[in-house]
């Protein structure tokens, strides 16, 4: 078979490979962040909100809710958004429910992700020996196509930086990240995204706000701690209004 059509099949594999993969805790951090998924009911004095991102976004949702209370009503998509292809075939769905006057969204985390059928760690995830879930060339693809329609709606965007991998995560590689973060930015820059850095804001103080060594989610003061950034820059451009 030709190189390039087995790499094309691998290519739209992955995602499928890393949804039957993954594990619940990925998915979802724990009940004491269940209120995320409780929107609010519209208050139409004030703008509309939408945060759409993976468990590091849930983690963070009810405390940039209660900093911007009285400013703005903010919702979260019901789940978790995965990774960008997940989000560029739920993106409409997600948006369509009502009107939104600022998205603040993010992708990364799922797409950098490596992942095996053998590996005996949470979600399979393998470094060494997975494949990665989407390629630098597939999450610029997809990031391209979600901007366009999230352009669409007429909301102001936001696009949060991937936070950042510590050295001993089982799944992810250091550096890589960045790397996604750097395409990112330039297909924001291009379509006039406003970025939140929450990836340089993270890593100021990472080793204080991880869980765990070699985990990518934040304590409960971690979360705290980036509620404040998003939550600053979504009342920076209601301000702006």
């Amino acid at each position: 078979m030709n190189e390039s059509i087995v790499l094309l099949i691998c290519t739209l594999a992955s995602p499928l490979l890393a949804e039957k993969l993954e594990s619940q805790d990925e998915l979802y951090i724990g009940k004491e962040y269940s209120n995320a998924f409780y929107n609010p009911v519209d208050n139409p004095d004030l703008p509309n909100v939408l945060v759409i991102g993976d468990s590091i976004s849930i983690g963070y949702t009810i405390e940039v809710r209660e900093i911007l209370k009285g400013k703005a009503d903010v919702y979260r998509i019901r789940g978790n958004a995965k990774h960008s292809s997940y989000g560029l075939q739920n993106i409409e769905k997600w948006v369509a429910k009502q009107h939104f006057d600022i998205i603040h969204f993010n992708w990364g985390l799922w797409d950098i992700c490596y992942r095996s059928p053998e590996a005996k760690t949470p979600g399979h995830r393998d470094k060494k020996n997975g494949t990665l879930t989407i390629t630098p060339e597939v999450y610029k693809s997809n990031l391209e196509a979600i901007v366009k329609k999230l352009t669409n709606t007429k909301a102001k965007l936001i696009w949060a930086e991937t936070t950042p991998v510590p050295s001993k995560e089982a799944g992810r590689k250091v550096g890589d990240s960045i790397k996604y973060n750097l395409i990112a930015s330039e297909i924001m820059s291009e379509n006039n995204v406003r970025i939140n850095n929450l990836h340089s804001y993270a890593f100021e103080n990472l080793d204080k706000i991880q869980i765990a060594e070699g985990d990518v989610h934040f304590t409960k003061e971690g979360y705290s701690y980036l509620a404040k950034k998003v939550a600053k820059e979504i009342e920076q451009m209601i301000k702006a209004d």
